[in-house]
């Protein structure tokens, strides 16, 4: 397991605080953009929830945001990023079209929820490391 999951599943099981799925992103890729988890959270905050509308999943806007500070926020990063998504999701990429989906499994919102902080931390991560980003 990466060090980039282990913080990401550190800040989703927290139980002091509930951080949203872009937070849990953000968070996971804080030292390795030389920023603070502090700030990080404040930025994701009205990400979760698919922008608290059922928009765009805040795991996914989590991770172009963290593409973006990383110095890899071309349109090829993100569009390779995006179509991974949808491949693994059936096309979608809102919040409230995921979760029906997910519906139709027997797993809990939140665990649908870490799940896709987990995947999205994980194709982060490939994305960064194939370009030099991180190590």
């Amino acid at each position: 397991m990466s060090k980039y999951l282990d913080k990401a599943r550190q800040v989703r099981e927290r139980t002091d605080v509930h951080y949203n799925c872009a937070q849990g992103v953000l968070a996971a890729f804080a030292e390795a953009l030389g920023m603070d988890e502090d700030t990080l959270f404040r930025v994701g905050a009205n990400f979760g929830s698919g922008m608290r509308i059922g928009s765009t999943c805040g795991a996914v806007t989590g991770a172009l945001m963290v593409l973006g500070l990383a110095g890899a926020g071309d349109q090829e990063a993100a569009t390779g990023l995006l179509r991974k998504v949808r491949v693994n999701h059936e096309g979608f990429l809102d919040c409230k079209d995921l979760l029906k989906l997910n519906m139709q499994t027997d797993l809990p919102k939140h665990e649908h929820c870490d799940g896709m902080v987990y995947e999205l931390v994980g194709l982060t991560e490939e994305i960064l490391r194939d370009r030099g980003f991180i190590d």
